[in-house]
């Protein structure tokens, strides 16, 4: 029989996946292997958090695929390597991918297309992890779009996002050679551990359904405005599992506009511009390759950032500022590698306007812990607090986090749980107001440091 490597990347999951799918369709064996590739020019290593889920997901995959006929086949190199030899071990006559979008990622996929095609390889790439094609959704003028509203309004205009692809029932494929997960050196170490990692999550495709089945079941209801409270699971918490595909936008929106009935409509279309603004971001990155490094707006260049001193910047990231909300986040992200979406604004704007600290040093600590670090969605996120973004937040806008904690978390649950001297605080949203054992005083005053940023902005501005 024909044999067709599956070469899984982003997209851990065999239910609504056409690379997989195809090769299914067409009757070949399948040979099913993941490539862990840090040394193709341009491809930039995971973070410890995300190499932490990866490792997880890689074993979920795997358990899967053998249950299904197939073992999931590890490889490590850069795949311009690693694939044409699997493809001659397999004495395959294809290979099929889902397309990823990244510059360094599609100048891979590029090169192997063309490299295997020249020796009468087929390698077809298909999509599968956006709804939407970036280059597919562009303005009257054939330009990508800078406003989320009317590119997030236009996508709905085109089409209904596709059905999902149905799981295979069961696989058969030549057995070949695969390296050990575990020597891959992807747990993080004794030392560091995984916080609450394993407490919190389940890595894999069936975790991805179960989240998404809880969500269904729970937030979902009155998700409008439960996902700005901290202190509740108001949120999908689905973004690990989009990250590293064990759940496809596709199942999700479909099973969201599944569950819309008339008194949970107009929390579904919250939840289906969530998607949307992932979407969004991966059009910016697409058309914006160094978007983790260069500021989308040039005016941003000349921006004045502040000398960050060794020591405000790590009482940040260690959650040490006297800032009960921001140093909450900050320590959820350590314990469990992942911060509720106000939160992360609240820690941002803070680094970036009331410390001016360049948010690219706020970006790449996000992306060494959170277990969410998605190339497009945690840099136009940070580029957006800053003000230097697309469709941004205004500079001006500069989150208190005094009364972002009054009004999210008034009861002060949230940040009781990550910041446990707070319990022995007699003014918890200001402590430094009363009495508060053991908590650090504020490192920077809210005003003075609110009107410097200010002060900056309008330099820069002219």
């Amino acid at each position: 029989m024909a044999v067709t490597v599956v070469w899984f990347r982003d997209d851990l999951r065999i239910s609504d996946n056409p690379a997989l799918a195809e090769a299914v369709r067409s009757g070949d064996e399948v040979v099913a292997c993941y490539v862990l590739d840090e040394r193709s020019e341009g491809i930039r290593p995971l973070g410890s958090a995300s190499k932490w889920w990866l490792h997880h997901s890689l074993m979920a995959l795997g358990a899967v695929l053998e249950d299904l006929g197939v073992p999931l086949v590890l490889r490590r190199g850069a795949a311009a390597e690693v694939l044409p030899r699997l493809v001659t071990e397999a004495s395959a006559g294809s290979v099929h991918w889902n397309r990823r979008y990244g510059l360094a990622e599609r100048n891979v996929d590029a090169a192997l297309e063309a490299s295997l095609t020249g020796q009468g390889i087929d390698a077809t790439g298909y999509q599968a992890n956006l709804m939407f094609e970036p280059w597919e959704i562009t303005t009257g003028a054939g330009e990508p779009y800078k406003v989320f509203t009317p590119f997030w309004r236009a996508c709905l205009a085109t089409r209904t996002p596709r059905e999902p692809f149905p799981a295979p029932e069961s696989l058969s494929g030549p057995r070949l050679d695969s390296e050990d997960l575990g020597t891959w050196g992807l747990l993080p170490t004794a030392a560091d551990g995984a916080g609450g990692f394993h407490d919190t999550w389940t890595p894999g495709e069936a975790g991805a359904h179960e989240r998404l089945d809880d969500f269904l079941d729970g937030a979902a209801a009155g998700y409008r405005d439960g996902r700005n409270l901290p202190a509740r699971v108001g949120t999908s918490m689905l973004s690990p599992h989009l990250r590293f595909g064990e759940i496809s936008p596709f199942e999700v929106w479909h099973a969201a506009q599944n569950h819309k009935d008339a008194s949970t409509a107009e929390d579904m279309r919250v939840f289906g511009s969530e998607l949307g603004w992932r979407e969004f971001n991966w059009q910016l990155l697409y058309f914006n390759p160094d978007l983790a490094t260069r500021n989308y707006r040039a005016k941003f260049d000349a921006f004045t950032w502040e000398e960050s001193t060794p020591d405000e910047v790590h009482a940040w990231q260690q959650g040490r500022t006297g800032y009960p909300l921001v140093d909450a986040g900050m320590r959820q992200l350590r314990e469990i590698g992942w911060m509720h979406n106000r939160v992360r604004m609240a820690t941002a704007s803070f680094l970036v306007k009331n410390l001016m600290i360049d948010w690219r040093v706020g970006e790449r600590w996000f992306w060494e812990h959170l277990v969410d670090a998605d190339a497009a969605n945690n840099t136009a996120s940070w580029q957006w607090v800053a003000g230097s973004g697309a469709d941004a937040s205004p500079y001006f806008r500069i989150f208190n986090p005094v009364l972002q904690s009054r009004r999210f978390d008034p009861e002060g649950a949230y940040l009781t749980r990550f910041v446990p001297e707070l319990g022995h605080a007699t003014n918890m949203h200001e402590p430094w107001k009363g009495s508060a054992p053991g908590y650090p005083e504020p490192i920077v005053d809210l005003r003075e440091s609110r009107e410097r940023a200010l002060s900056a902005y309008r330099a820069m501005s002219g």
